[in-house]
């Protein structure tokens, strides 16, 4: 398996992330993540525009904001658009999370079961006491073609919600 040394850094200190970096203009890598306790793979998300907002845990002030943010923003597009919150959480405490917080847009995929996501998409994060996925959002076509990438560069930071949101409106 791939690993890229000091791909970002986790409060102020370099991780290495395993898996490839996923590039604008490639095919969306396939992955196996739980819903609830049912897998979903890439293909049994819609063919439409898609979003993977991937968050270390939905438990932390950042990560409960990123994805806040992104289910308010992305309210707009209606059922044009896809959008999915994803994480190492066990499925029960993203759907506790969910209804506490009122998140209603985003669905969220848990990645607990095999880290299939975060290999596949380079952002499972190597070498901590517990595994944790770095913060990075996807945005991946109709088609299939991943369109926007980010891998944000401090762990702890919010990632570019207008960049995001304006990737996935101009394939919407």
């Amino acid at each position: 398996m791939e690993k890229r040394t000091a791909a970002v850094t986790f409060k102020g200190g370099p991780v290495t992330l395993v898996g490839p970096e996923v590039k604008v203009g490639s095919k969306a890598p396939d992955f196996k993540a739980l819903s609830g306790l049912n897998f979903v793979a890439l293909a049994d998300t819609p063919a439409k525009a898609r979003i993977f907002s991937v968050v270390p845990s939905l438990d932390t002030p950042v990560c409960s904001t990123q994805t806040k943010k992104f289910d308010e923003a992305l309210t707009a597009f209606g059922d044009t658009v896809a959008s999915y919150t994803v994480s190492l959480d066990l499925p029960f405490a993203q759907k506790r999370f969910c209804s506490a917080e009122g998140v209603k847009t985003m669905t969220t995929l848990s990645d607990v079961h095999n880290h299939s996501f975060g290999t596949s998409y380079g952002v499972l994060i190597e070498g901590l006491p517990l595994p944790l996925l770095a913060r990075s959002v996807f945005v991946v076509d109709k088609s299939g073609t991943v369109t926007y990438v980010e891998y944000v560069k401090e762990v702890t930071s919010e990632p570019d919600y207008a960049a995001a949101t304006a990737a996935l409106k101009a394939v919407a």
